[in-house]
């Protein structure tokens, strides 16, 4: 069913038991046809299968070339979502004058690494400003990492979105250590039409909603925030394991490298099936040798072309039988959309023997 559909059934919808039916499964009323689509019953405190999966619109692409940055701007109906500080969640919903729901993601043109930065969007109209601000970074199934918004537009037409980020606040390595140290900007030009947002596809998944799992994410024209294969990674791969859903791979290269002059342990986490990246987390790594501990401290939020986002330190050799744990400070400070909103908060330490 195309949300177009529910919404010009208006008035018609008590008149038909199977159009009611329907509206009644996916969530939609007459009063607030895409406000609060059902959340499953019994979520699991992990990743699961949302109720309704939503397809998303792309406005445009521009390439900067200078630095080496390509940025997306795409759109949804607006929808509600969990801001998250600290350990502890906040539920945003629909307000009724919200007209959608904008997005932005920026990567590397080269390599496809997402970046995680900080992004304002500004929206202009002939000129004007329309309204600002700040997105939020964000965690969607079909979207992968991103930043996003719901956003009140005046009246249906042309607008201009006005993208602007900061520096990658994370340490970078290798071929990006020397980039993405300063601010950018650009505009991506679009028309709002509500017609193009009533037209995006719902899918709903019926009996697998609310079980552990995840649906692919959906864009083919951009990359998702997807962290490398475990073999890909460089190194030796010392452990993987799960921390209040979050899979960490733990990679440890021996020499000096790129990382710095001594061994560097890397861990990288990401989420289940889909591999997406887990940026804004704070993160920390014991060594314990023969009882006694040989390495104790931060691990570093970096970025890296190979590794992606990921958390690391330099370390003095590790020996067989040492005792890994890597300590989650902080879960990942980004917002989610339904099916992560219960998963990444309580994250007890990881624990490896190499």
């Amino acid at each position: 069913m195309k949300r177009r559909d529910a919404i010009r059934a208006g008035g018609s919808i008590v008149a038909s038991a199977t159009l009611a039916g329907c509206l009644d499964t996916l969530g939609f009323q007459t009063q607030s046809a895409w406000r609060d689509p059902p959340l499953p019953s019994n979520r699991p405190d992990a990743v699961y299968y949302p109720a309704i999966v939503e397809e998303m619109g792309m406005y445009g692409m521009k390439e900067v070339p200078a630095e080496g940055v390509t940025f997306a701007l795409m759109f949804s109906y607006p929808h509600r979502f969990w801001t998250v500080t600290g350990s502890n969640k906040q539920r945003v919903v629909v307000n009724s004058d919200d007209s959608l729901h904008l997005m932005a993601s920026l990567w590397d043109t080269e390599s496809q690494t997402v970046l995680p930065v900080d992004i304002s969007l500004e929206v202009l109209n002939d000129g004007e400003s329309v309204t600002q601000r700040s997105l939020w970074p964000m965690l969607s199934q079909t979207m992968g990492f991103h930043y996003g918004d719901n956003f009140s537009l005046p009246d249906e037409g042309q607008y201009t979105a006005r993208l602007s980020v900061g520096p990658v606040q994370a340490r970078r390595t290798g071929s990006f250590e020397s980039r993405f140290e300063n601010s950018m900007e650009t505009e991506i030009d679009f028309e709002f039409d509500t017609t193009n947002t009533y037209n995006l596809d719902l899918r709903r998944l019926g009996t697998k909603s609310g079980e552990r799992g995840a649906v692919e994410p959906t864009m083919e024209e951009m990359p998702a925030g997807r962290t490398p294969m475990e073999s890909a990674l460089p190194g030796e791969i010392i452990g993987a394991a799960s921390s209040g859903d979050a899979t960490f791979v733990i990679s440890y290269i021996e020499t000096a490298s790129r990382f710095g002059d001594q061994s560097y342990l890397a861990v990288s986490p990401r989420t289940p099936y889909n591999r997406i990246m887990l940026p804004l987390m704070s993160l920390s790594a014991t060594v314990v040798r023969d009882g006694s501990t040989v390495f104790d401290d931060i691990l570093t939020e970096t970025l890296d072309p190979v590794f992606g986002d990921h958390y690391g330190g330099t370390v003095g050799q590790l020996q067989s039988g040492d005792t890994v744990t890597v300590t989650v400070d902080a879960p990942p400070q980004m917002s989610r959309h339904d099916g992560y909103e219960t998963a990444f908060f309580d994250m007890p330490p990881i624990e490896v023997t190499v």
